[in-house]
Order: structure tokens, then sequence, then C-alpha cells
């Protein structure tokens, strides 16, 4: 059996866990129209719906929190933000906004437009929202061995760097920005190999188009180069990051993973002062100063100390080992999940766990709300359900993969509730073939399953 890794901290302070009934929890998923988005959190037990800002903070945080000024302009943990920067990233400059979302609609309009193509590993599904709402197109070229649930590869986030090649060789003038996704969320939270960054580096050096890096869980991914990349196995965690930072010219990122905060974005630069001023420019009408970026003061504080708590080695161990812990579980009761366990979640494979519900009846969707019907526990549709409708057609694209995704928010689940997971899941295997799907009754046309109301078949 796995071996469950200790938490490197004690607990302090609790918060009381909601307790439903079954038919509570089927009048609350029909009220919510089958959209995991729209339940309300008082009507969930265990929430593995995101990883986003959802983790606990630390004594240091809660401590910097109270030091923080609230000053519109030059505040402290502005600049003590920009520090952290370039001590761990080696960037020059950093623009502080309110989520990463925020960086994406700041940065993405200097390289994106009306007719470009935006190459990535994977897009998740901000960023391929923000590149259609430019009137740009997505493109995703994750190397095969992604598409292959059951067997192991330790890089299933990396480029497919043939494909890209190819497609430069006839498209470049189309391309305007290259990004990386590390981990990759999409694929399951696999990691990115630094050979594979340094790969797709040179190309982009080569057909001169900037390279971005999606770094919400950039200390993950460090930690799997560690374990996984002969190369770095003695160099530290921030060594690592600064190895692969180095590559790229920008980064989003959603500081509300990995550095664990509730409230929080960044855009870094590497040394370019032309798009460091674009940035700022963009930056004050759409999220505020620039020494504050939509965040309250004492954000920037616990932000600057989250970057480091993120990249300590004790907690990388903890943190990663107890999302294994669930996968060998989930694996070890028949539960097809991507393997091996990704960083930050384990995506279970619902086209191969339900194969009677096609695509286009979203069977990671119905297994996401069978999973609440069950035990409470509140996840998400990494699939064709998470896929808004062709713009051109309007018909319904199938995804590669058809995931239910279980986020495992940082600091605050214990092995109990792990466990009950997985008793949950194998009360679900023994009626799966009883299933079906769902079918949308409305939905936005940009980002759909935010709010998408759905209806059961």
């Amino acid at each position: 059996m796995p071996k469950y890794i200790p938490e490197p901290f004690r607990i302090k302070m609790v918060e009381t866990l909601k307790t439903t009934t079954r038919e509570e929890r089927e009048r609350y998923l029909k009220e919510a129209h089958y959209n995991l988005f729209s339940l309300r959190s008082n009507w969930v037990s265990i929430d593995l719906l995101t990883d986003s800002g959802t983790g606990a903070m630390s004594d240091d945080q809660w401590a910097a929190l109270m030091k923080g000024d609230e000053a519109y302009a030059g505040a402290r943990g502005f600049y003590k933000l920009q520090d952290a920067v370039q001590d761990i990233f080696g960037y020059k400059y950093a623009q502080p906004v309110h989520q990463g979302r925020a960086a994406e609609k700041v940065l993405f309009p200097h390289f994106l437009s009306e007719g470009k193509i935006s190459i990535s590993n994977m897009h998740f599904d901000t960023t391929r929202g923000h590149v259609a709402l430019l009137g740009a197109e997505p493109l995703d070229f994750v190397v095969p061995e992604a598409r292959n649930t059951e067997d192991y590869h330790p890089f299933k986030g990396n480029m497919d760097c043939p494909r890209l090649r190819d497609f430069l060789a006839e498209h470049r003038a189309q391309v305007g920005v290259i990004i990386m996704t590390i981990t990759n969320n999409s694929a399951g939270g696999q990691p990115v190999s630094l050979a594979n960054l340094r790969e797709v580096s040179a190309i982009a050096k080569e057909h001169s188009i900037p390279l971005v890096i999606d770094a919400a869980r950039f200390a993950e991914n460090a930690y799997f180069i560690q374990q996984r990349e002969a190369e770095f196995k003695d160099y530290s965690i921030k060594e690592i990051v600064q190895e692969c930072f180095k590559l790229a010219d920008a980064f989003t990122m959603s500081a509300k993973k990995d550095a664990i905060v509730n409230m929080g974005g960044l855009i870094g630069i590497k040394d370019d002062e032309e798009l460091y001023e674009k940035v700022k420019i963009t930056t004050v009408p759409m999220e505020g100063f620039i020494t504050y970026g939509g965040l309250a003061g004492r954000d920037l504080e616990i932000l600057a100390v989250g970057l480091y708590e993120g990249i300590d080695p004790n907690f990388l161990h903890y943190r990663i080992g107890q999302v294994n812990y669930l996968g060998e579980k989930l694996r070890a009761a028949g539960i097809p999940i991507q393997y091996p366990a990704g960083g930050h979640a384990i995506f279970v494979d619902a086209k191969r766990l339900l194969p009677q519900i096609p695509y286009y009846e979203f069977p990671a969707q119905a297994l996401a709300c069978e999973l609440y019907l069950e035990a409470g526990i509140r996840s998400c549709d990494i699939g064709s359900f998470m896929l808004d409708p062709d713009p051109k057609t309007g018909a319904q694209i199938e995804a590669e993969m058809e995931f239910t995704r279980l986020c495992l928010p940082r600091r605050v689940y214990t092995q109990a509730h792990l466990d009950q997971i997985v008793e949950a899941f194998c009360a679900i295997r023994d009626r799966k073939d009883s299933i079906k799907g769902y079918e949308i009754t409305w939905q936005a046309p940009v980002l759909r399953h935010f709010t998408a109301k759905l209806k059961a078949l």
C-alpha cells in the first residue's frame, strides 16, 4: 500500500465540515442545475473543485498580513514581492494583479490579436478563453504519451516539439506566442521536463516568438524535475526554478496555487523594459495602480512569503506525496487515473470508467455529479464539458481526455479525508454501469463550464 507522507506542520485552527444526507444532496445538485460550480460551499463536505485560493495559510503568512500597509501607491509589500520575484525567478520586473486570469488579460494583448495563433503544450480553461476573446486561436501540442493514461511516462506534460517545428515551418507568421503550462493541468497535472523547456525555448528563439510560462504550479514542476531528471537530482528547488525561467521571456501566474495565498496573481518579465512599460500601462485601467495591481497591501506581503513557502522541499515532499497516496489508493481499487499522479490533483479517467457515456453527454461531468451525490465531495470536469463549442460551426468539441479532477487544496485535508474519497469511488465503481450522462440547457459563449446549466439524461 502507498505510504502517507506526514504533514510537516501542526494544525492550529479547524473549520467544521458540513454533513448532508443523500436526499439533501440530490436537491442541492438539482438547484445548481447539475453544475458543481453553482453549489454553495456549505453544501459540500470535502471540496476538491480547485486548489486555487483554497490552501491554508501559515503562521508566517498571517503575521505578514498584519504588517501590510494599504497604501494606494508605493505599498511596502510591492517591493518585498518584487525582491522575491528577482530572487526566486531571476526576473527583473514583477507586476502584481488580482489573480492568474488577470495576468493573462493584461499580458496577452501584447502578443495576440485577431487571426493570430497561440501554441501551448496545453492551454488551461482561462488561458484558452483569453486567447479566444482576442480573436486568436489556441492550439495544443502535448506529447502523445499524455493520451495514454495507463502507462508510466515521467513527463506527460511536455510539448510535442517535432509537431511544433512542423507547424512553424508553414504557419510561423500567424503565431504570436508560445505558452508552456507547468505543470500541465489539462493533461493531468503532469510535469514538463527541463530538457523539453530547453528545446521549446530554442525553437521559439529560432523563430523570434515570445515564450511565456504559465507558472501557476512552478514549484511542483521543479520538484518533479528534481526527482525524475537525472541532471538535476542535486539541484535545489530554487536552482531548478531559475534554470526553467531563464528560458522564457515572461510568465503569468495564479499565485493562488503554489504561492499558497487566497487571492493574487503575477506577471513576471525577464528583462524586456519595453514590454514592462506596456504591461504597466495596461495594468492601471484594468487592475489598479502598478504597486498594488488590484490587491490589498497585506495580500502583497503574504504573497512574498508564500512564494518561498511554496518552494520549501519538506512541504513539496508532503504535497506531492499526498497526491500520490490518493492516486495509488484509487488505482488499487480499480479506478482508472492519469498515471503517474500529477502534482496538484488526481485526474480520474472518466472515459475508461464510464465508457457507456459518449463525449457529448460529458462523462467526466457525470462522474463529478455522482461523486457529490455519493458523499458530498465536489470535483470538476476537465474534459469535453470544459471546452466551449467550435466558434465557427457551433459543434461540440471532443476533448482529448475526459478527466474528473480531484484537486487537493494545500495544507487542508488529512489522510482520513483521502481514504473517505477512495471509499466513495468504490461505491460508484460498483454501480458504474447505471450512470448516465447530461445535456446542456443553457451556456455562456465563452468559458461556459463555470455557469452552464445542465439536465440529467
